[in-house]
């Protein structure tokens, strides 16, 4: 995947989102549903959390420098945890407050009908912005699980949109439960209800994000399956074996690799700085994520000390 990767995504989301933010405003304003003014917050939110990924993505390109030798990579993760902080502050928090509000205050609701046609819409535009993330997931995704996927994934911006969506097209429906049944039952209660849950619903999308963000932003490996893969490239040719092994992500698309490597005994200089060469050039063309290799070479002590 490109550096650029979810890209689309975004974007998708970003027009959907802000779309559907000013048609929940209008709906509040008429209707005065606490629904409709969550979800008209969580849009918003939403739109801005498109903006920082975006934003994200274009700092990360910057070239490495002094300061930063290993180059900007992970301002993609570090933007993404902030978007999981603000839908847990501005969507989750707010909606909480507001579903608990009304749930005192039993306000009823006014021209309920333009709610129900607004959050119709909303779905409409929100299935398209979760078609596109499902769309370009599918092409990294590969075998394993929508659950593995989000846990696994290095690309930060695809996992977020993803559960965003999933959330947002959740919400809808529960925003769209708690105006019908209030509108059928005369009770605005069940306005306030649904508010409450999409509250919840966000606030558990939130925390999963913020833990998987967390985790990246702080480095994590390769995958087991990845890292196995560099093992055995390494340990070919010239190399006995691997004596120890770390790696760590420092961007999306970018892996670090750093290993004590056994070599045979008796190799020149020239052939040990050959074998370490075609060890690298064997891990990159199965792993081309791994741009940056550090090879230390030994003896393997286990085999010169029997």
């Amino acid at each position: 995947m490109s550096a650029g990767g979810g890209t689309k995504a975004i974007i998708a989301a970003l027009v959907a989102n802000a779309g559907i933010a000013a048609a929940k405003f209008v709906g509040f304003l008429i209707t005065g549903s606490s629904s409709m003014l969550a979800e008209s917050v969580h849009s918003v939110a939403d739109t801005s959390n498109q903006g920082l990924l975006l934003l994200g993505q274009k700092t990360a390109r910057r070239k490495a420098d002094v300061a930063h030798p290993f180059g900007y990579g992970r301002d993609r993760y570090f933007y993404s945890f902030i978007v999981a902080l603000m839908l847990f502050s501005l969507g989750s928090v707010f909606a909480l407050y507001e579903g608990i509000h009304k749930l005192e205050a039993h306000e009823p609701l006014s021209s309920p009908v333009v709610a129900v046609v607004i959050l119709v819409v909303a779905i409409g535009l929100e299935s398209y912005s979760f078609r596109t993330a499902i769309k370009e997931s599918r092409e990294i995704k590969g075998e394993a699980t929508w659950w593995q996927f989000i846990r696994q994934s290095k690309v930060p911006e695809l996992p977020v949109v993803l559960l965003e969506d999933a959330g947002a097209l959740i919400g809808l429906v529960l925003a769209l439960l708690g105006v019908g049944l209030s509108t059928l039952t005369g009770d605005p209660v069940w306005d306030a209800v649904g508010t409450i849950c999409i509250g919840v619903l966000l606030g558990v999308i939130a925390i999963i994000l913020i833990i998987e963000m967390k985790s990246l932003l702080i480095g994590e490996g390769a995958a087991p399956r990845e890292l196995d893969v560099i093992v055995d490239e390494l340990a070919a040719g010239k190399v006995q074996r691997v004596i120890h092994i770390r790696t760590q992500y420092i961007g999306p698309e970018e892996l670090l690799v750093a290993a004590k490597i056994a070599l045979s005994p008796g190799l020149t200089v020239a052939e040990v700085a050959q074998a370490i060469d075609d060890a690298e050039r064997r891990v990159r063309n199965k792993v081309p994520a791994a741009r940056l290799i550090y090879l230390e070479p030994d003896l393997d002590r286990s085999v010169v000390g029997s």
